[in-house]
């Protein structure tokens, strides 16, 4: 690899997403800027309690909402960058004090489900490759597109009932148990065996949801590259199918799988919004619900759109740089 063609490539790609930064917080700014009507008037509605106008005006003020709208969108610029989120309109707590339990909670569960279903997804994956046209690929590919379609409700509601319900091995919902109460065990391994109990049916949820999907890609980038005539040299040194399908095949059609890994995981942090709503888990996606309904946190909301968006960026920054490591075949420059 040319390393002063990796160099200006970095460069570039640090530049282009700095920009790509500034843009998404224009946006950010813009959507909940120019919503219709008084944010602040359908805020103090929602509270269903009488507010003197000197009030309103102290409160419009401490959310800078009296401030013309170019000093809003240098404030916000400033306040999102430094990750300065404000002040939560529901619970008058810094938003990033809010944030930070839910994060760690979707890190867990997301991080549990999607490195599970993506080793799942790629092994079964060229498995199907390797066997296609056979049985086993006719019912794995049956079985992906079936649990890829159904909805996840559907799935979630199903766990629920067989293990939950029926057979009481695991929890209904939670992100700990509620024995624990506001005092979580000393014991590091109660600790943990509580917490896998509690992420086991939305962890099994998610990884039947999306497991398909991983196996159908790889599938499909593996028969791209297996049929190559390095694939055919492989095998005429001698080499072990394995090796020749691990070694040769799957890294040249990993690319692909790069790109779609790094959007998983930049996603990642976004947690799942029908899946920890179902299971009451106190994740980002349920956060994310409850920023919504019943009353809109505008505050919040922006907070958690720009984390979004600033981790897919990065990811997809980390993507971009991983292709020169996986591939030497590309060049920088």
């Amino acid at each position: 690899m040319n390393v002063m063609g990796l160099k200006e490539y970095v460069l570039k790609r640090i530049v282009y997403t700095l920009i790509l930064i500034i843009a998404v917080i224009t946006v950010n700014f813009l959507i909940f800027s120019m919503m219709p009507g008084d944010p602040m008037t359908q805020f103090v509605s929602s509270l269903k309690v009488r507010i003197d106008p000197e009030r309103y005006q102290a409160l419009k003020h401490s959310f800078g909402l009296d401030k013309p709208l170019h000093e809003r969108y240098f404030i916000t610029m400033k306040n999102l960058i430094t990750f300065n989120f404000g002040i939560s309109w529901v619970s008058g707590q810094p938003i990033v004090n809010d944030i930070i339990i839910p994060l760690i909670n979707t890190l867990i569960l997301m991080g549990t489900a999607e490195v599970i279903s993506i080793a799942i997804g790629v092994l079964l994956g060229v498995m199907a490759a390797k066997k296609r046209d056979t049985a086993f690929d006719t019912t794995l590919v049956t079985g992906s597109l079936v649990t890829y379609s159904v909805p996840i409700f559907f799935v979630g509601w199903i766990m629920m009932f067989i293990f939950a319900v029926q057979l009481h091995w695991l929890p209904m919902s939670g992100a700990t148990p509620m024995s624990w109460g506001r005092t979580p065990p000393t014991n590091i391994l109660v600790y943990i065996a509580g917490r896998l109990q509690c992420i086991a049916l939305p962890a099994i949820t998610l990884i039947l949801f999306t497991a398909g999907g991983w196996i159908l890609l790889t599938r499909a980038c593996v028969l791209e590259t297996i049929t190559e005539d390095y694939v055919v040299t492989a095998r005429a040194k001698g080499l072990k199918e394995r090796a020749v399908l691990y070694k040769h095949v799957l890294k040249n059609a990993s690319l692909p799988l790069i790109t779609n890994i790094a959007l998983a995981f930049g996603f990642l942090i976004g947690g799942a919004i029908i899946t920890e709503t179902l299971f009451s888990y106190n994740g980002m996606g349920l956060l994310t619900w409850n920023a919504i309904y019943p009353i809109p946190n505008l505050p919040m909301l922006q907070a958690l759109f720009y984390i979004y968006a600033l981790v897919v960026i990065i990811m997809n920054f980390i993507a971009d740089l991983l292709y020169g490591v996986v591939d030497p075949r590309i060049k920088y420059g």
